[in-house]
């Protein structure tokens, strides 16, 4: 059975850098994304549907992310595929990060200052996927692809926090689960 793949594969007119989509978010986050509008009032963040316009690729890393880490590999079709692991890779750091004993707080500011933290982009020594991404034409276009991610890294961030604590006080031992798993065996 293949993995899961993003829809915004086929999406026109969207930003490349070096080979890694710039795709809109819906985000409140400051940042190079094209924001998309908010969601529909009485739509909740945990079941927006896939046709609506105010889903965004965030959206679907966290609704492909636990299906998507029992593969070992990825046939990367497109830029948006490149986001979509990213964004994988990203949500097993934070789960990582998150202990079952936490309370939201607690988490929330562990979640933050993982997204916050130094990270690599494609094309430094330390990123783990260089093989799979190209780096940025130049210093103008990386500084703008760390603020992308930096922006990307907030926004997921909050909303995994959203979603682990959905039902309570306590987080979702289900989501949790998956801190032990490795997308393709790798880690940001």
């Amino acid at each position: 059975m293949p993995a899961y793949h993003s829809i915004f594969l086929n999406d026109q007119d969207v930003r490349v850098l070096g080979n890694f989509a710039l795709l809109p978010l819906r985000t409140r986050t400051r940042g190079p994304a094209y924001t998309l509008p908010p969601l529909p009032s009485g739509t909740s963040e945990l079941d927006i549907d896939g046709n609506d316009e105010s889903y965004d690729p965030l959206d679907e890393t966290l609704s492909l992310f636990r299906a998507n880490t029992f593969f070992r590999n990825f046939e990367i079709k497109g830029p948006a595929d490149r986001l979509l692991i990213y964004g994988i890779l990203f949500v097993s750091e934070c789960l990582g990060k998150v202990k079952a004993t936490m309370g939201r707080k607690e988490a929330e500011k562990a979640l933050l200052n993982t997204a916050l933290d130094q990270f690599a982009i494609p094309g430094d020594a330390s990123f783990p996927l260089n093989q799979a991404f190209e780096a940025p034409r130049d210093r103008q276009d990386a500084e703008t692809l760390r603020q992308y991610l930096s922006q990307v890294r907030q926004e997921l961030a909050m909303r995994l926090l959203a979603r682990i604590y959905a039902d309570g006080p306590t987080p979702s031992k289900w989501w949790l689960s998956f801190t032990k798993r490795k997308f393709m065996g790798k880690s940001l």
